[in-house]
């Protein structure tokens, strides 16, 4: 071993030790982290799995993710095959009915999820459409004991503690990328509207969660940027996205993740965001391919059946995997 292969060493095992006592890394770290290939991979991935078992454990949470409203969105995103500036084929319906979305929570528990997450297209929830939900989030919550998280664009004060009050667990809201690359992705809303809704989610009592979607052309310097913001929030739940192009999305195809990029870039929210719940999410199938099973090392949550318009593995061969893995399944009932 050579005095590179030392300060690599030592590197991992500062990130680790800080990361255990709760310590955030500092930028260069961070950023050496995702740029310098002389850190090899397995070595990172065991330092950021001893900091998510302190935390997490063994257990996996699944989510499962009902796309109970989609199209007819009035944001031009230009990642997302739903966004107005979108030629997509996707299939556009404006709500599912009450039946739908409960048999989806049933199944979701039924199935071994941890969490049943609601997810509605569009800018803002109407107040009627807001008191429809609180409705349907009642009767999950008394129906089975299974976490619900909603997704349905912006939110103030009100409308938090109106769907805290429901019994609603967290609200989803992602950044998505940096402040500096925004307008790069979004020109119909900006990152400040994003941050200011998770804020008044968090300030009613409701857990947030927010994540980000890298393979964007975004730097080294932007995703280490977010993952530093949602510490600062306190996110307790951040879905790592990975880029997937659905053919008519504005955006197009691109070639900017390799496994070992997106494998990093878990190790690298786990490091910054040590007590939180990291889940390898949209893309992690494509992106990851053979390499998917090392995501549970860092990350303690995945989805499972799919996404907002890209599929997904099922939930059989998503338990397969955590299994051989050596990790388990965990339920609602099973955490503190």
């Amino acid at each position: 071993m050579n005095q590179h292969d030392d300060t690599h060493d030592a590197l991992i095992q500062s990130l680790t030790l800080d990361a255990l006592q709760g310590r955030q890394p500092s930028r260069e770290q961070a950023l050496r982290l995702l740029t310098d290939q002389g850190i090899e991979l397995l070595p990172l991935l065991h330092g950021a799995f001893q900091v998510r078992k302190q935390y997490f454990g063994l257990g996996v949470r699944v989510h499962i993710l009902n796309n109970v409203q989609n199209g007819y969105c009035p944001e031009d995103c230009n990642y997302c095959a739903q966004a107005k500036n979108s030629s997509a084929p996707i299939e556009k319906y404006t709500l599912k009915s009450d039946e739908e979305i409960l048999q989806g929570a049933e199944k979701s528990y039924n199935s071994g999820a941890y969490r049943y997450c609601i997810v509605l297209s569009g800018r803002q929830p109407p107040s009627a459409r807001v008191e429809h939900m609180s409705k349907l989030i009642r009767q999950i919550k008394q129906s089975w004991p299974v976490e619900v998280c909603l997704s349905a664009g912006f939110l103030d004060r009100d409308t938090a503690r109106q769907l805290k009050e429901a019994g609603l667990d967290r609200y989803n809201h992602n950044l998505n990328t940096a402040e500096s690359h925004y307008g790069s992705i979004c020109t119909t809303h900006s990152y400040a509207e994003r941050v200011k809704t998770l804020e008044a989610a968090r300030l009613e009592g409701l857990d947030i969660c927010s994540g980000i979607i890298i393979g964007m052309g975004e730097t080294a310097d932007d995703i280490v940027t977010v993952a530093m913001k949602l510490r600062q929030l306190n996110a307790r739940s951040i879905p790592v996205n990975f880029y997937v192009h659905v053919p008519g999305a504005k955006m197009g195809a691109r070639k900017d993740l390799t496994p070992q990029k997106c494998l990093r870039t878990l190790a690298l929210f786990r490091f910054i965001n040590p007590d939180a719940e990291i889940r390898a999410a949209g893309g992690r199938e494509v992106n990851l391919g053979a390499m998917e099973a090392l995501a549970l090392y860092p990350a303690n949550s995945l989805f499972s059946e799919g996404y907002l318009n890209v599929g997904g593995h099922g939930m059989e061969k998503t338990k397969k995997m955590i299994e051989d893995a050596g990790f388990f399944i965990e339920r609602v009932e099973e955490a503190d």
